[in-house]
């Protein structure tokens, strides 16, 4: 009877350990749910004093430089905010910021020209956008489980440091968020190489047939 109920314990404790799943409670089951790669909002702004001659040349090279952040790494809207008020000079510079920001490349519709309550009408116009960075998780925070367990499901920690590698290594973020544009088909060099197509003639260019050229005599 004894040894009856040592097995009935052993048992139990067997089909316990089966029966943990591993992972904390409310943690996704699988690595790559656990640690996917993600975006942090950032944002990118500076504050431009107001000057009654307009924009220094400081000023247009900061402007300059903002731009070619946007450009590499920007979202949304570039957001200039002018002091709210009756000031000239103020309304002068802030239009002044959005004419440097298109010279600088950016189109027109990527603009957006705002005001906010300042406490002085001379108060700096400020212009920026949102940025997104990749979110590296801290592995080594992350708690560790190798003991002996009685399941197939991972470790916890198991693909941290390879999606942390990953994130750490994207060149732009917003790779992460979705894919880029693709630039439209060039239409009308296709619609040559169909019409040489009918009329019967070579549809390569001519760069092709001489890099053609060079191959087969290479060849032979």
């Amino acid at each position: 009877m004894k040894r009856a109920l040592l097995l009935a314990a052993a048992a139990a404790t067997v089909l316990a350990g089966c029966a943990s799943t591993g992972s904390p409670a409310g943690q996704p089951l699988t690595p790559l749910s656990r640690y996917s790669l993600r975006v942090e909002p950032g944002l990118d702004r500076i504050a431009l004093a107001v000057h009654e001659d307009g924009l220094s040349s400081n000023q247009q090279a900061a402007l300059n430089d903002l731009a070619g952040r946007y450009m590499a790494s920007g979202v949304g809207q570039v957001r200039i905010e002018g002091p709210s008020g009756e000031d000239p000079a103020a309304a002068r510079q802030t239009w002044a910021v959005r004419s440097a920001l298109q010279a600088a490349g950016l189109p027109a519709d990527r603009i957006v020209v705002a005001s906010y309550a300042a406490p002085d009408p001379r108060a700096p116009v400020l212009a920026g956008f949102e940025t997104v960075r990749a979110a590296i998780p801290n592995c080594a925070a992350e708690p560790r489980a190798m003991e002996g367990r009685f399941s197939n499901e991972a470790s916890i920690g198991l693909g941290c440091a390879i999606n942390a590698n990953l994130a750490a290594q994207i060149a732009d973020p917003r790779d992460i968020v979705g894919h880029r544009p693709i630039s439209p088909a060039d239409s009308g060099r296709a619609a040559v190489v169909f019409d040489n197509y009918r009329k019967g003639e070579v549809t390569a260019a001519p760069q092709e047939q001489l890099v053609e050229g060079r191959i087969a005599r290479a060849v032979e």
